[in-house]
């Protein structure tokens, strides 16, 4: 037979209410604390608007068949308006070696490259042609086919173009869902300089929960 369990004493039976007494008052006076303190509800922190100008899709800079399809003032690249045919414009530079840009042409800053060798017009301009281009291998393209100017000689740039890395396309990959749009690149490089400006990076993507921010409190009035 088990023993028979032995009945708790009444000194063990008044220190085990005394505890629980001692427990179920320490909660009522940290919920009387809860209670007596002035909380706000938590608020939310604000999540700011993302700039405009990183969500445009409209290019920094217009081609020539851009400018062509709008049917806008051409007159910028009529050469010959000013310049004679089958007579180039001679190239003048200063004791450097630098690129004396004349002053009808004021507003190109020449910077193709880290060496003045590339700020050379006829590297590109053809210079039996002045309305056309003229590559490296001596194909002649109009102005409106100058990415294949630009990929004469950056080719691995070219590549990646056609093939939607380099540079940007809107529409859809899948040409059978619709319609896509491939940039130029003068769309976003200066051909004079095509160093693109350093711009403000996005904003990084916000977490899916924002920390709570408690509105701090105004320290209450006490009597004397």
């Amino acid at each position: 037979m088990s023993p028979t369990p032995k009945r708790p004493s009444e000194s063990s039976l008044r220190r085990t209410n005394w505890v629980l007494a001692g427990i179920t008052c320490g909660f009522l006076a940290l919920a009387a604390v809860l209670l007596a303190t002035p909380w706000k509800p938590a608020t939310q922190a604000k999540i700011p608007l993302v700039d405009p100008s990183f969500l445009e899709q409209t290019a920094w800079r217009k081609s020539y068949a851009d400018l062509a399809r709008e049917k806008a003032d051409l007159s910028d690249f009529q050469c010959y308006v000013c310049h004679e045919k089958k007579n180039p414009p001679p190239l003048r530079y200063d004791d450097q070696h630098v690129l004396i840009v004349p002053d009808e042409h004021s507003d190109i800053k020449m910077g193709h490259g880290t060496h003045n060798r590339n700020n050379l017009c006829y590297n590109c301009h053809n210079e039996g042609n002045l309305l056309t281009f003229s590559t490296r291998d001596g194909n002649e393209l109009q102005f409106a086919e100058s990415s294949r100017l630009c990929g004469s000689c950056h080719g691995p740039n070219f590549r990646d173009w056609e093939a939607g890395v380099h540079g940007r396309m809107n529409g859809y990959w899948n040409h059978q869902l619709g319609e896509f749009k491939r940039l130029d690149c003068v769309n976003c490089h200066n051909p004079h300089a095509p160093r693109i400006p350093t711009r403000k990076p996005a904003p990084p993507p916000h977490p899916l929960r924002q920390p709570v921010l408690l509105e701090p409190q105004a320290p209450q009035a006490t009597t004397p």
